[in-house]
């Protein structure tokens, strides 16, 4: 492997201090792998030859916002999904194909195998990771959960199978704030991890006691919130949409905080012709076919002197490619691989969150007054 095609990335890596109110962060360092840029004429051979692999193979194509926008509409057009973390397992579980391609990033093709464990599950790359998911190991964490016994634990989906496992809940921002809100009211305490930006979000708007770990998301975290004030400057108009994994200063400026699936709902219901969008631009794509003659502008992550302004896009997301895609079907290369009993234990807070769901959609009913139903999105945080 060249090291031309190598990116160095660095990511909070939290030490936990059992005791303490909190954990202190160190650097981590990983890396990930930077796809070859192909002509015209070769990715469409691929897509013709993955479109006749995902057919051979009984499979169906799944895939996150923030991937390629070739890979988002190879899944649109042969029936897969283009979707958040949760809704890419879910649609995976319930479709009858018998392998599950997963374009993403480890856990995301690790929640698809906990929700299918009877399917075949493949990747294009398993080393496409989450500075989240690094940032919080298993061990670490668990040591971080023992030394608070009396507190009900919550992750975020953006963690390993192990990590999960660990868990009483397992939540996506969309949920995650009405799950903690109702742990509150019952008087539970709360153990939140990874991202603190999100748990921070969260305990804000719930009033929870919530002892948070103190992950971060290495694309949300370098939003800045000077820069984005000066860009509302520049569109006063505009609506800004924010994901809560960005920083306080980020989010406090936002007209509608959410998560990658509300963010794209408020995008094309809101009566407005520009937003500014915090979050990786992968889901520019998705945003521009829900909501066309509309605008979108990326926030910056970087001040006047940077050569890239708005450089939000996560480097393990990017290492999901034509190639690889049509690699892992091919030679089914990439599968992700769960020992039975941990996806088990992790599928326990899943369904918890999944019942939740299930019993919040039946208690809530959109009235049909786009005015009032815009408050939905007010306070809402997504995977």
């Amino acid at each position: 492997m060249s090291q031309a095609n190598i990116r160095n990335i660095e990511f909070d890596l939290p030490a936990a201090s059992p005791g303490a109110t909190g954990n202190t962060c160190a650097v981590g360092r990983a890396w990930a792998r930077v796809p070859e840029d192909l002509p015209g004429a070769q990715r469409e051979a691929l897509k013709a030859r993955i479109r006749g692999l995902l057919a051979r193979e009984n499979a169906v194509l799944v895939a996150h916002y923030y991937v390629d926008a070739e890979l988002q509409e190879l899944a649109d057009e042969t029936g897969g999904c283009v979707a958040d973390s949760l809704e890419m397992a879910r649609f995976g579980r319930d479709n009858p194909a018998h392998t599950l391609v997963v374009a993403g990033v480890r856990f995301m093709g690790e929640t698809a195998k906990i929700l299918s464990p009877g399917k075949r599950v493949l990747m294009p790359d398993l080393e496409a990771t989450c500075s989240l998911d690094l940032g919080c190991p298993a061990e670490a964490f668990a040591a971080f959960c023992d030394a608070h016994p009396d507190r009900s634990v919550v992750v975020y989906a953006n963690t390993s199978a192990a990590v999960k496992a660990r868990a009483d809940w397992t939540v996506t921002s969309s949920i995650g704030l009405d799950i903690v809100a109702h742990l509150h009211a019952r008087g539970e305490k709360i153990l939140w991890a990874p991202d603190r930006h999100l748990g921070a979000y969260i305990q804000r708007q719930t009033g929870a006691d919530m002892l948070l770990w103190q992950g971060s998301c290495l694309v949300h975290d370098e939003f800045k919130g000077i820069e984005l004030e000066l860009l509302r400057g520049q569109y006063p108009q505009a609506k800004v949409l924010v994901h809560p994994e960005s920083p306080m200063a980020v989010v406090a400026q936002a007209d509608v905080v959410g998560s990658t699936t509300q963010l794209i709902e408020a995008a094309q219901k809101l009566d407005a012709s520009h937003f500014i969008v915090a979050t990786d631009q992968g889901i520019l794509h998705k945003l521009r076919l829900r909501a066309p003659g509309k605008t979108f502008i990326a926030a910056p992550t970087a001040g006047n002197s940077a050569t890239c302004k708005s450089c939000a896009h996560c480097p393990w997301m990017a290492m999901n490619s034509l190639a690889n895609l049509a690699d892992a079907l091919e030679r089914g290369r990439g599968e992700i691989l769960l020992d039975p009993a941990l996806g088990a234990r992790a599928k326990v807070p899943i369904d918890r969150m999944l019942d939740f769901a299930a019993h919040l959609s039946r208690g809530v009913r959109a009235s049909g007054d786009l005015a009032r139903d815009t408050a939905l999105f007010a306070n809402i945080g997504p995977a």
